[in-house]
């Protein structure tokens, strides 16, 4: 699953990394895989920390997420990941997280809930956040998404 995310990530990259004078263009790369590992690292920080609740309302939501709290809160914690691996100030690395995840997380969100589209399922999503151990976090999830 990290390997899609990094590829969504790197889609909708342009103006936030690719095209920022704050990230030099040999750091992309490493910019790109640090903001997909940001959105990794909260929403497996969520499951092991019983934010259940808040993935499932994220992930059923459906349509523009953009004022979920968990946007902010994955927004929040990428710009700090960007602030200690690139020397970015905070308002640098708060206009990229801004300017990036919550497009990000709705094609996710868009992606998983979307029966023609196998490039991200619950199934991976729950495995990878829960080291793949998703039978029992999974069953107790999978209803709520149809």
């Amino acid at each position: 699953m990290l390997d899609n995310l990094i590829n969504l990530v790197k889609e909708h990259a342009g103006d936030a990394i690719i095209n920022n004078p704050a990230i030099p263009n040999e750091k992309n790369d490493e910019a790109i895989q640090s903001a997909a590992g940001g959105i990794m690292e909260h929403l497996k920080g969520l499951t092991s920390g019983g934010g259940l609740d808040a993935i499932t309302g994220l992930f059923n939501q459906g349509g523009n997420n953009s004022s979920h709290p968990e946007i902010s809160n994955i927004s929040n914690a990428v710009a700090g990941g960007l602030m200690e691996k690139f020397g970015l100030d905070n308002n640098q690395a708060a206009g990229i997280a801004q300017q990036l995840i919550p497009t990000v997380m709705n094609k996710l969100i868009n992606k998983t809930n979307d029966p023609n589209d196998s490039s991200f399922d619950l199934n991976g999503i729950v495995g990878s956040l829960s080291n793949g151990g998703a039978t029992g976090l999974l069953n107790n999830v999978k209803n709520l998404f149809g």
